[in-house]
C-alpha cells in the first residue's frame, strides 16, 4: 500500500447497517484530522479493501456482529496481516466477555454505540496515540463489577485502595471544574482549546470509572485529590 505522509488518520468502517455507517462517517468527517476512505458490511469486505487499496489505512472501526466475517475474526486477520493498523470496536454489546474477547484478539479499544460524538472522537485520538481505550460507560460497569463487588463494606474498603494518578494539568482542570467554570472558560484560562479540555475531562472519567463530571468531582474530593488545591 502507498505511504501517506499527512497527519490525517485514514479510517475504514465495518458495519452491516448502511445507515449506521453513513451516520458515523458524517460525524467523523466533521474533523479534518480524520478521513473515511472505505467501508464494508462485513469483515470480508474490509479485508478485500485492505488487499486492493493504495491508501495507507491507519484504523478500522468495526462492529462485532456482522455476517460472513464478524468483528473478532476481522481483528485477528488484521493483527496477523496488517499489524500497523489499529482496530477499534463499536458495538451494542455491553457484556464484559465481548470486551475481553476483543482485547484478547488484538483490538485497541471498545466503544458502545451509545457513546456521544465527543467520546467517539476522543477514543479515535487516544487509540491512535496510546495503547487502548474503553468507553467510560463500560469502564464504570467493569470497575463496579470486578473491583467493588457486591458487599457494601468491601466496596468501601476497596475504593480506598484504588489509586488513580492525575497529571498537574488534569488537577488544574479539575480545580476549575469544581469552581464552576465551563469548558470554554477553562480553555481561555489555560490558553488551550475547548476540545482539549473536554478530552482531559473524558480521560479522567475513564480513569476513575465514574459516570459523569459531578461524580468525578465527588470522587476527587473523597480521595483527597482536590483537598489541597
Amino acid at each position: 500500500m502507498a505511504q501517506n505522509n499527512s497527519k490525517v488518520v485514514n479510517i475504514l468502517l465495518a458495519d452491516d447497517h448502511h445507515l449506521v455507517r453513513d451516520g458515523i462517517k458524517s460525524l467523523i468527517e466533521k474533523y479534518k484530522e480524520f478521513k473515511v476512505v472505505g467501508e464494508g458490511a462485513d469483515g470480508s469486505a474490509i479485508m478485500q479493501i485492505l488487499e486492493t487499496t493504495e491508501e495507507k489505512i491507519d484504523l478500522v472501526l468495526a462492529d462485532i456482529n456482522m455476517p460472513n466475517m464478524g468483528g473478532l475474526e476481522l481483528v485477528e486477520k488484521i493483527v496477523a496481516q496488517y499489524p500497523s493498523i489499529k482496530v477499534l470496536m463499536l458495538s451494542m454489546l455491553d457484556h464484559e466477555k465481548y470486551v475481553s474477547q476483543a482485547l484478547q484478539v488484538g483490538a485497541k479499544g471498545y466503544l458502545l454505540k451509545s457513546v456521544n460524538e465527543e467520546e467517539l472522537v476522543f477514543a479515535l485520538k487516544r487509540v491512535m496515540s496510546t495503547s487502548f481505550y474503553i468507553c467510560s460507560e463500560l469502564t464504570y460497569q467493569l470497575l463496579r463489577k470486578n473491583l467493588l463487588g457486591t458487599n457494601s463494606v468491601s466496596r468501601n474498603k476497596m475504593v480506598n485502595h484504588v489509586q488513580v494518578e492525575f497529571s498537574s494539568k488534569e488537577i488544574e482542570i479539575l480545580a476549575l471544574i469544581a469552581d464552576g467554570f465551563t469548558n470554554i472558560e477553562i480553555a481561555e484560562k489555560l490558553f488551550t482549546s475547548k476540545r482539549t479540555v473536554e478530552g482531559h475531562r473524558l480521560q479522567m472519567i475513564a480513569k476513575t470509572g465514574v459516570r459523569n463530571t459531578a461524580a468525578l468531582i465527588k470522587y476527587c474530593f473523597n480521595h483527597g485529590v482536590l483537598n489541597d488545591v
